[in-house]
């Protein structure tokens, strides 16, 4: 298997959660294969943990991809690098397929120069973000993430302490008043593609505001968005 190529213009392509259609989301393996490739980016998420260290992982607790009922926030570090996740066929035979580090992420993608797309999962304190801030510009990698986040709290946060960092918020409706408070936070906007349109890529634009979208797996989609001007697309197999 391999990904799909499209025509992608100028338009950059971050690989969703690692090169996730090919392997399993958020781990190393993801994170290689996408860095292996001609992509912009890699996206991830980082969730707290109970002893103050910042995991990688979508969900909340791993049910979904290792099968075990255990909540993220609520587990040590050392508890959950003894998880072994589930492979794309569904096995558990490959003892590399654990959840990793904000520090493991960052590291691979640094060795391979792929910009970071860092989603704040939890609702993280002026504190854990100065910390996480601080891991990331310590592996000195900083200048190459853009933190992005459904909680437009966490982006604020982020904003009062680095002024120019490239910050782009999950959202589903463009309408002005979104527009209008992106524009005033110097937030780019990163929106579920099916509500995106030729108009309101322009708007966002005019606004001086970049766009992403997620997660667009589908080739004529895709090519669809590049014609529009759009400045990013997320995707689990697209390249």
């Amino acid at each position: 298997m391999n990904t799909i190529k499209f025509e992608k213009r100028n338009t950059l392509v971050v690989a969703h959660r690692g090169l996730s259609g090919i392997e399993a989301e958020n781990t190393n393996a993801a994170f290689v294969a996408a860095g292996n490739r001609s992509y912009y980016g890699i996206e991830t998420d980082i969730h707290r943990t109970v002893d103050g260290h910042f995991v990688i992982n979508h969900d909340g607790n791993l049910k979904r991809i290792a099968g075990d009922e255990i909540c993220v926030e609520e587990a040590t570090l050392e508890e959950l690098e003894k998880i072994v996740l589930f492979d794309k066929d569904g096995t558990k035979n490959r003892l590399d397929l654990r959840p990793c580090t904000l520090q493991n992420y960052i590291s691979i993608c640094k060795k391979y120069e792929k910009h970071c797309v860092l989603e704040l999962k939890s609702d993280f304190t002026i504190e854990e973000t100065e910390k996480f801030i601080s891991i990331i510009s310590e592996l000195e990698y900083l200048h190459n993430v853009t933190f992005i986040s459904f909680n437009y709290e966490n982006l604020i946060k982020v904003r009062n302490i680095l002024p120019n960092q490239s910050i782009q918020y999950l959202f589903w409706d463009v309408t002005n008043e979104v527009v209008s408070n992106l524009k005033r936070d110097k937030i780019d906007a990163d929106v579920h593609y099916p509500r995106l349109t030729k108009e309101n890529i322009q708007m966002l634009h005019d606004a001086g505001i970049k766009v992403n979208c997620w997660t667009v797996d589908n080739k004529d989609d895709a090519e669809r968005l590049a014609t529009w001007g759009i400045d990013f697309i997320t995707s689990n197999i697209l390249e």
